[in-house]
C-alpha cells in the first residue's frame, strides 16, 4: 500500500502542478508512518479545540439517565468538598435522585461513611450492582411526591440531584419539606442552571414532566417560602474547599439546614 501511496506523490511531482514539489518528491520514499501520526494528532487538537471552545465538556456530565446533563454525576465529583464541608457530619448520608445507586456506591467506600439512596423513577435496567444495593434495603425505589420511608432526622446529611428539576411547585411545597424533616445536619440540593439540556422526549414518560431549570433566585425564594434557611457556615466552607481545587461546580449548589 505504501508503495502505491508513492507512485500517486510521483505523478503530482512530474506534472509540476504540486507545489514544493521537490521537497515531496525527495521525502517520498520515507515511511508514511509520519504522516498518518501528523493526520492523528491534528484531529485530536481539533477536537481539543472544539470542546474547549464550547466549555462543556469539563463542566457538563453525562448520564443516560438524565438525558444529556446530570447533576448526579456532579455529586460523584464533589463528595471530596462536601466531605471537607460537613466533616463528621457525613457520616450517615441519603442520596435522592436517578441513578442514586452510582452515588451511593461511591460513598460506600468512603472511610467512615454509611449511605442510602431513594431512586424516584422504575428502575428496568439496573446493573447488578444495583440490584443488589436494592435487594439489602440500602436503596429504595419510592416516589419523592409522597412521604419518605424514613423516621425524622434519620440522616445526618441528605444530598438532592436532578429529581427536584421535574417537580413542578405543587410537589415541591411536599417534597423539599420531607427532605428536610429526614435530615439532621444538612440538606444538600444540586440543581441545573437556567437553559441546561432538558430530558429527552423519549424519557418523559419516565420523569412525566421537562425538567425546568430554575434560577438561584428562584430557588432561593421558594425555600423561604417552605421555611428554609441556607446553611452559611456550609457555603463558605464548601466554596473554600472548591478554589483551592479549582473546582467549579456544574450544577447550581445549594446548602439548607434542617427543620429544628
Amino acid at each position: 500500500m505504501s508503495r502505491r501511496q508513492v507512485s500517486s506523490t510521483r505523478r503530482f511531482v512530474d506534472s509540476g502542478n504540486f507545489p514544493f514539489a521537490g521537497a515531496l518528491h525527495s521525502k517520498s520514499r520515507s515511511s508514511p508512518i509520519l504522516s498518518i501520526g501528523l493526520v492523528i494528532v491534528g484531529a485530536i487538537l481539533l477536537i481539543g479545540y472544539a470542546y474547549s471552545g464550547s466549555g462543556k465538556f469539563r463542566g457538563e456530565a453525562v448520564s443516560r439517565i438524565e438525558g444529556d446533563y446530570s447533576c448526579t454525576i456532579e455529586v460523584q465529583r464533589a463528595i471530596p468538598f462536601l466531605k471537607k464541608t460537613y466533616g463528621d457530619n457525613m457520616h450517615k448520608v441519603l442520596h435522592v435522585g436517578p441513578d442514586t445507586c452510582s452515588v451511593v456506591s461511591k460513598l460506600l467506600k468512603e472511610e467512615e461513611t454509611e449511605a442510602w439512596g431513594v431512586e424516584p423513577y422504575d428502575i428496568e435496567d439496573a446493573e447488578a450492582n444495583c440490584k443488589s444495593l436494592i435487594r439489602k434495603g440500602i436503596v429504595r425505589v419510592a416516589d419523592i411526591k409522597f412521604p419518605l420511608p424514613y423516621r425524622p432526622k434519620s440522616f445526618s446529611l441528605v444530598i438532592v440531584s436532578d429529581a427536584l428539576d421535574y417537580l413542578s411547585p405543587k410537589y415541591l411545597n411536599r417534597t423539599l419539606p420531607e427532605l428536610a424533616r429526614v435530615a439532621s445536619d444538612g440538606l444538600v440540593i444540586f440543581a441545573g442552571y437556567p437553559g441546561h439540556q432538558r430530558a429527552k422526549v423519549a424519557e418523559l414518560s419516565k420523569f412525566g414532566r421537562p425538567a425546568k431549570m430554575r434560577s438561584s433566585s428562584w430557588w432561593i425564594r421558594f425555600f423561604v417560602q417552605t421555611s428554609l434557611e441556607e446553611n452559611e457556615a456550609a457555603i463558605k466552607k464548601f466554596e473554600q474547599a472548591a478554589s483551592k481545587r479549582s473546582y467549579q461546580p456544574a450544577c447550581q449548589v445549594f446548602h439548607l439546614n434542617p427543620y429544628h
